[in-house]
């Protein structure tokens, strides 16, 4: 008998539509009837023009943009969650140990240093404080950090050097699903390199991923699949660089 496989992600009916406040109350119209099924173990990527709202997508998953209507759900051994009607305080957890996030920008605290940035995910799941220390500092040695860099905080980095900082922090705590928003873009060969072993590892331990990726060798080498949103997104333009509005936004 085939064990049935179910997916870990799925969307069904997806809208999304922002309210401008600044601009009279207009409604801007961006998703329209998305479909997604998302496998354990699977690297969906997603494909279109720049600036049609792929990030915007990430941000419904991750918690940062409310649904406006359809189904976006979670599928555990034990039963559904929805997220399209999950209450703000719950995202706090789910962000803990269910998703990871790998952002186009690193955003931290001023004045932490790259390690503490890289170690916080797993100390807040509960791993002592010296293996939370070893599992960051070959990650970053493993993305070719220099040591010297580690004590520092990455405000004062590269573009480069704060990636990788951020893609060391998105893979650490080993979430089941892992969102990935050009996770390569400023880096090197060599580093992006490192970046797609590290999504093949996520992949073999059964890591559900959705991810950007504008470069087209890192997304060959990384897709299972593509997911074209031409005929679901109904606006050019990323809304997030165009809306700002707080009852839309769930806190971080």
């Amino acid at each position: 008998m085939t064990a049935i496989r179910q997916p870990f992600l799925s969307a069904s009916a997806l809208d999304k539509s922002f309210v401008l406040h600044a601009q009279s109350g207009q409604q801007l119209d961006v998703m329209r009837g998305l479909e997604l099924s998302l496998m354990p173990g699977e690297c969906l990527v997603l494909a279109g023009r720049s600036g049609i709202g792929k990030s915007t997508l990430l941000k419904m998953v991750n918690g940062n943009y409310r649904v406006s209507a359809g189904r976006l759900t979670l599928h555990f051994d034990d039963g559904e969650l929805e997220l399209s009607d999950l209450p703000a305080q719950a995202w706090h957890v789910l962000r803990r140990d269910v998703i990871g996030y790998v952002s186009q920008f690193l955003r931290v605290v001023p004045r932490v240093s790259a390690r503490q940035v890289v170690m916080e995910p797993l100390l807040s799941q509960g791993v002592a404080q010296d293996e939370a220390c070893c599992r960051a500092e070959a990650l970053l040695a493993r993305l070719n950090l220099p040591k010297r860099l580690w004590d520092l905080a990455p405000g004062t980095f590269s573009g480069g050097e704060q990636q990788r900082v951020n893609i060391a922090r998105g893979f650490i705590a080993e979430h089941p699903l892992l969102l990935l928003d050009e996770p390569t873009a400023s880096l090197d060969s060599a580093n992006r390199d490192v970046v797609v072993e590290l999504i093949q590892e996520a992949k073999a331990r059964g890591t559900a991923m959705l991810g950007i990726f504008h470069d087209e060798d890192v997304r060959e080498r990384v897709a299972d699949r593509q997911l074209p949103l031409e005929e679901h997104m109904l606006r050019a333009g990323d809304a997030s660089t165009a809306v700002n509005d707080d009852t839309q936004e769930l806190p971080r």
